[in-house]
């Protein structure tokens, strides 16, 4: 129980392997969109209290390990982390300043298994997904 979290009433470990895309599987992570999702994502994260243990953006989607308390519902995270983020991504990358209603960033689903007591094979699996796309000849442009 040593890597375990602690609230007043509670010991927790409630982690998630977590897989989005963006909408219409747009190949869009690559050069400045790339660099600048793990920050977003990161700050997201962070005010929720939320810890992004291992996270990889893909050409065509995110991987993420995430460590959520067990206050907040898997759902509400993904909700709020692609919701936050698409608004931030409009204003800073795509130079939209306001009126962010009918613009989507993100698709509407999302794939989530909890981690368990397997986290550095679901670690090594997202630090690697991009060179096993390749081999798998995914991850070629259109």
């Amino acid at each position: 129980m040593q890597d375990w979290e602690s609230m007043s009433h509670v010991r927790w470990e409630c982690k998630y392997h977590v897989v989005f895309i963006p909408k219409y599987r747009h190949k869009v992570f690559f050069g400045r969109a790339r660099s600048r999702i793990g920050p977003i994502l990161r700050d997201l994260c962070r005010q929720k209290g939320v810890e992004l243990v291992e996270g990889k953006a893909v050409l065509d989607h995110i991987h993420l390990c995430l460590s959520v308390p067990p206050r907040y519902s898997i759902a509400m995270v993904i909700g709020f982390l692609k919701g936050k983020s698409a608004i931030r991504i409009h204003r800073e990358l795509l130079g939209h300043e306001r009126n962010f209603t009918g613009l989507h960033f993100w698709a509407r689903g999302y794939c989530v298994s909890t981690v368990g007591l397997n986290e550095e094979e679901i670690r090594r699996y997202i630090r690697e997904q991009e060179e096993f796309d390749k081999n798998q000849g995914r991850l070629e442009f259109k």
